[in-house]
This record gives C-alpha cells, structure tokens and sequence, in this order.
C-alpha cells in the first residue's frame, strides 16, 4: 500500500512576486512549495536575507517547501565544473535556509559531444555532489531534461546505478520524457525503484504541446497507479508549463496553476490516492 501524497508546485509559474506566489498557492489549495524563482530572483541568487524574508513569508502563511529546484546541473559538462559546484554548494545552504530535505538537479549538457563521451565526467560530477549532499543530509533528485546527459531513462539509471547512493534519487517527469520521444511506460518500469519526486505535467507527442496532466502522451494516470501500488508516498511537484495564450488551457498564471492542479487532483480522486497536506 502507498502511503499519503502531497501536493506541491512552482510557485514561480503562477506570479513573479512572493506575496502573489503564496496567494496563488492558497487559492489553489496547495501548502507546499519548490522554490525556484522569487520576486524575479533565482533561488541560488537571493542573499541570504532575502532567502530569510520569503521563508518567514512562507511559515506565515502555513506553506512549506518540500524541494529546492534550482538549475544545478542545467550548465555545459565542459564548463567552470569548479564554479558551478560552488553554486551547488549554495543550494545545499537554501535547502536548509527554507527547512527542507530535497534538491533537485540535472545531469548536464553535452552539446556537439556523444553522451557516451561525456559519461564519466558526468558521473564523476554526480558522485561529488552528492557525497557533498549526504554530508549534509540532503537527497538530491534528478530529473530528466531534454538534451543533458540524463535524457532517456536508460542514461538516468546508469547514473542513479553508478552512484549507488540512497541521496541520489529520480524525479520522473512524463512530459519531458514525452518530448524526448520516450516510451512512458517502459521509462517507468526502467526507473520505478529509484524514483521519490514527480514532476507534474503532461505533453502531446506529436506537437510537444503542454497540457494538463492526463490529456496527453505522458500517461500520467497510469503511472501514479503504478507508483501508488508500488507504495510511493511523497511530492507530486505541480510544474504547469501552460502557455498563457493557449486556447484551452491559457490564461493568468494563478488560472494556469488551478487548471493544472485540479487536473492532478482529478486523477488522485480517481485512483483513491491520499492526499495529506503535511
């Protein structure tokens, strides 16, 4: 049996400014939050005062973060890899900063460069962020990003089997496997053990358009059974991606964000799932 889900999301999709992030968080029910983008301002970029001034902003308002989702990982393997683990240091210091357990991060760009050629940096990267993680008792969650390293569910169980570390865990996001061209089902049985965090938002395969979990290719619903009967129990990160002039799903930010939970609440109501806000 699964053990309670809760919701959380992209607070930065619904406004730029924090008090219309927590509002818009309230308003669509939802009392956690992945930290991204805050007033304009990268998570990894806010000085610490800043960082402190939301985090009172989110405790008053009863909202909690579950993950901090900056680009970590988002950057050339053949760039500054000194400089950017100094930036994934600082992540390591905001996880903490807003009470939270779990950072995201990707496995790195290789533009003009077979992946295959690239693997061992990219491991070697992985393994010391995440040796640097576990001493700060923090799990890191990959998620599978068109174009990086860990693109295909294969490429990201090598990574996550390589590790072999329990503070290295996958964050499956269906759409960017949709947009990849992978197969979702046979992604999920390739990476269901490893996998603690959803990223939720679903894809057309044919045009890569972004819809509401559910009414496209990323066989959302069938993937949440899945994970529910497998005993899962976490974040189910709500990450809209709507665009705002889309005809069905448009609209403002905080209308995008509702339409776009309502969808993944839907699907939890259908399958029983338990939903807690703790």
């Amino acid at each position: 049996m699964s053990g309670p889900v809760s919701v959380t999301g992209f607070a930065d999709e619904i406004a730029r400014d924090a008090e219309e992030q927590i509002a818009g968080l309230q308003s669509a029910g939802v009392s956690h939050i992945e930290v991204r983008v805050v007033n304009g301002t990268n998570v990894l970029d806010l000085t610490d005062d800043e960082a402190g001034i939301f985090r009172r902003q989110l405790d008053t308002a009863g909202i909690a973060v579950s993950c901090i989702g900056p680009p970590i990982g988002k950057v050339q393997i053949r760039a500054d890899l000194e400089a950017h683990f100094g930036r994934f240091q600082v992540a390591l210091r905001r996880a903490d900063q807003f009470g939270c357990r779990l950072v995201r991060l990707f496995s790195f760009y290789h533009e003009g460069e077979d992946p295959a050629a690239v693997r061992d940096l990219v491991v070697a990267q992985l393994q010391r962020m995440t040796g640097a993680a576990a001493d700060a008792g923090i799990t890191l969650v990959h998620e599978n990003e068109r174009d990086i390293y860990g693109d295909t569910p294969e490429r990201c169980l090598d990574l996550l089997a390589t590790v072999d570390d329990p503070h290295l865990q996958a964050a499956f996001d269906p759409a960017n496997f949709v947009v990849c061209g992978v197969a979702i089902r046979a992604a999920w049985e390739i990476l269901s053990e490893r996998v603690s965090y959803f990223h939720i938002k679903d894809a057309i395969a044919d045009t890569g358009r972004v819809v509401p979990a559910g009414l496209g290719d990323g066989d959302v619903e069938t993937i949440l059974q899945a994970a529910l009967a497998g005993g899962f129990s976490g974040y189910l990160s709500v990450e809209p991606h709507l665009k705002e002039d889309d005809p069905d799903y448009g609209g403002g930010g905080v209308e995008r964000f509702i339409l776009a939970t309502r969808a993944l609440r839907a699907i939890l109501h259908r399958l029983g799932a338990d939903e807690t806000s703790e």
